[in-house]
C-alpha cells in the first residue's frame, strides 16, 4: 500500500508541474508576444484583446508544447473559419521584430489581415525551428532578408501580396525542404537567383503578377529543370524574356505551368512532350509560335501570341482538353474539322483572329457526343460567314455564353434557340442577319444578356420578350424593326439607345406612335 501511495504521490506532482508549464509561459516567450501585441493598435477579431496574464499558452492563436511550455505556433490569420461562415479579420500596426524572440516557434501565421506593416525583421533567421511562415497579404515592405535563408526546417513560405521589393535573396535557395514558395504580387527586381535550383523538393513555386513598375528580368533559367518535385510553376507578369527552356522538359510531375505576360519567344521545345502530368498551360500574352502540345493538356491558353495560319488539326488529339483559348492572335483559314473530336471541351475562346468559313464543325460536338459540355463559346470578331441555321445553334443545351457578334453571318435566327435553356448571354450583333425576331427567344428564361445591334432584323418586336424577366442588357438598336415597343418590364427598363435606329419603330422610350 505504501508503494502504491507513493507512486499517486509522483504522478500527481508530475501532472501538477506539467499543467503549471502550459498554464505558465517562458520569460522570452511572453515578452515577444507582448511587444508584438504593443505594435498593434487595431484588431477587428478581438483576439489580442484576449491577450492577458502571464499563462500565454492559453491566449488564443498560441499553442505551446506541452512538455517544454515554449510557444511552438501563433495563428492569428486574417480569415476565421467558423461551423457556419468564414469572415476576414483585420490587424493594423506594424511587425515587431520581437517575434523572432519564440526560439521554439514552428508555425507563424500571420496571413491575411491586410493592415500589418514595417519590414521583415533580419532577426527572422532566428527562428531556427519554423517550419511554416505564412505573412502574405499585408502592407509589408523593403527587402527578404538573406537571413531568412538560415530557416533550414521551413516547409511553406508565403509572402505574396504585399509591397516587398528588391532582388529576390539567394538564401532561399537554401531551404532544401521547402515545397511551397510564394512571392507573386509584390515589387521584386532583378533574375531569378541561380540557387533556386537548389530547391529541389519545391513542388509549388508562384512568383506571378508583380506590383507597379518592378518586374523579374532576364531568361528563364534553365536550372529550373532541376526543381524535379516542382507540380506548380507561376513565372507570369513579368519581363523575362527569350525561349522556353529544354530542361523544362524534366519538371515529369508538373500539372500547371502559367509563363504568361512576358516576352518570351520562339517555338516550344520538343522536351514539353514529356509533360505527361501537365493539366494547365498558360502562356497567353507573349510572342510564342503554334507547336504540339502535351496531349494530357485540360486547360490551354495562348491568348495574345503572334500565331498565325490556320489552326492545327492535331488540336482534336487533345481529348481532355476543357478549356481552349487562342483569342487576339492572327489566326485564319477555316476551323479543322478534328475539333468535333474534343468531347469534354467546355470553354471555346477564338475572339478577334481573322478565322473564316463555317463554325459547324464546333457544333458536331454536341451531335458526335450528346453527353458534350460546350458552355462558353466566344467567337466574335472573325470573319465567319455560315448561317445560324448552319451552325445548328439549337443542340447547345448546356450552353451559358454564346459570342458570334461581329461576323458575316448571314440568314434567319432558328426557332430551335430555344433549346439553349441554360443561356445566359446571347451576343449576335454586328453581322448580317435578317428576317423577323423569332418568339422562342422568350423561352430563354435564364437569359440576362440579348445584343442583336446591327444586323437586318425585320418586322416588330415579339411581345412574348416580356417574359423575359432575367433580362439586364439589351440592344436591338440598327435594325429594321417596325411596330410599337410592347409596353411593360422588361422593356420599359431599357433606354431610348437600345432602340434607336429602327425607323419604323415606336412607343417608349421612343416617340410615341402615330394613330
Amino acid at each position: 500500500m505504501g508503494c502504491q501511495m507513493l507512486w499517486l504521490h509522483l504522478a500527481l506532482t508530475m501532472m501538477a508541474a506539467a499543467t503549471s508549464i502550459v498554464q505558465g509561459c517562458d520569460p522570452g516567450d511572453l515578452k515577444g508576444l507582448a511587444s508584438f501585441r504593443g505594435g498593434i493598435h487595431m484588431d477587428t477579431s478581438g483576439r489580442l484583446a484576449k491577450w492577458a496574464g502571464h499563462s500565454c499558452c492559453r491566449w488564443q492563436g498560441v499553442a505551446c508544447n506541452n512538455r517544454t511550455g515554449r510557444v511552438t505556433e501563433v495563428h492569428l490569420p486574417g480569415f476565421i473559419s467558423t461551423t457556419d461562415f468564414v469572415f476576414q479579420s483585420q490587424m493594423e500596426g506594424w511587425l515587431s521584430p520581437s517575434i523572432t524572440l519564440l526560439a521554439s516557434l514552428e508555425v507563424l501565421d500571420l496571413g491575411g489581415l491586410v493592415g500589418l506593416s514595417g519590414r521583415i525583421p533580419t532577426s527572422i533567421g532566428r527562428l531556427k525551428n519554423l517550419k511554416k511562415l505564412y505573412l502574405y497579404g499585408n502592407k509589408l515592405r523593403g527587402p527578404v532578408p538573406d537571413s531568412i535563408g538560415k530557416l533550414l526546417k521551413l516547409e511553406e513560405l508565403h509572402l505574396h501580396e504585399n509591397r516587398l521589393s528588391g532582388y529576390l535573396p539567394p538564401g532561399i535557395g537554401f531551404l532544401k525542404n521547402l515545397h511551397a514558395l510564394l512571392l507573386h504580387s509584390n515589387r521584386f527586381t532583378g533574375s531569378i537567383p541561380a540557387s533556386f535550383s537548389n530547391l529541389t523538393n519545391l513542388m509549388h513555386l508562384d512568383k506571378l503578377w508583380p506590383n507597379a513598375n518592378a518586374w523579374l528580368q532576364g531568361a528563364i533559367p534553365s536550372s529550373l529543370g532541376d526543381l524535379q518535385g516542382l507540380t506548380e510553376l507561376y513565372l507570369g507578369g513579368n519581363e523575362l524574356s527569350g525561349v522556353v527552356p529544354k530542361s523544362i522538359g524534366r519538371l515529369s510531375r508538373l500539372i500547371l505551368l502559367s509563363l504568361s505576360c512576358n516576352s518570351i519567344q520562339g517555338p516550344l521545345p520538343d522536351e514539353m512532350s514529356a509533360l505527361q502530368n501537365l493539366q494547365t498551360l498558360d502562356l497567353s500574352f507573349n510572342s510564342l509560335n503554334l507547336s504540339s502540345i502535351p496531349s494530357p493538356i485540360q486547360e490551354l491558353d495562348l491568348s495574345s501570341n503572334y500565331l498565325t495560319d490556320g489552326i492545327p488539326a492535331w488540336m482534336g488529339s487533345l481529348t481532355q482538353l476543357y478549356s481552349l483559348n487562342l483569342s487576339r492572335n492572327h489566326l485564319s483559314s477555316s476551323f479543322p474539322a478534328s475539333v468535333a473530336d474534343l468531347e469534354v471541351l467546355e470553354v471555346l475562346d477564338l475572339h478577334s483572329n481573322n478565322l473564316t468559313g463555317s463554325l459547324e464543325h464546333v457544333f458536331k460536338i454536341e451531335t458526335s457526343f450528346p453527353g458534350g459540355s460546350l458552355t462558353y463559346i466566344d467567337q466574335s470578331d472573325n470573319s465567319f460567314t455560315s448561317t445560324i441555321e448552319q451552325i445548328g445553334v439549337g443542340t447547345l443545351e448546356r450552353l451559358e455564353y454564346l459570342n458570334l457578334s461581329h461576323n458575316l453571318q448571314e440568314g434567319r435566327l432558328p426557332t430551335s434557340v430555344e433549346k439553349l435553356k441554360a443561356l445566359k448571354c446571347l451576343d449576335l450583333s454586328f453581322n448580317k442577319l435578317g428576317f423577323g425576331l423569332v418568339e422562342a427567344l422568350a423561352n430563354l428564361s435564364h437569359l440576362k444578356t440579348l445584343k442583336l445591334q446591327r444586323n437586318r432584323f425585320t418586322g416588330k418586336i415579339p411581345v412574348e420578350f416580356l417574359n423575359l424577366k432575367n433580362l439586364k442588357d439589351l440592344d436591338l438598336s440598327d435594325n429594321l424593326l417596325v411596330g410599337e415597343i410592347p409596353s411593360g418590364k422588361p422593356l420599359s427598363d431599357f433606354p431610348q439607345s437600345c432602340f434607336t435606329g429602327n425607323r419604323g419603330l415606336c412607343g417608349k422610350p421612343l416617340s410615341p406612335c402615330k394613330s
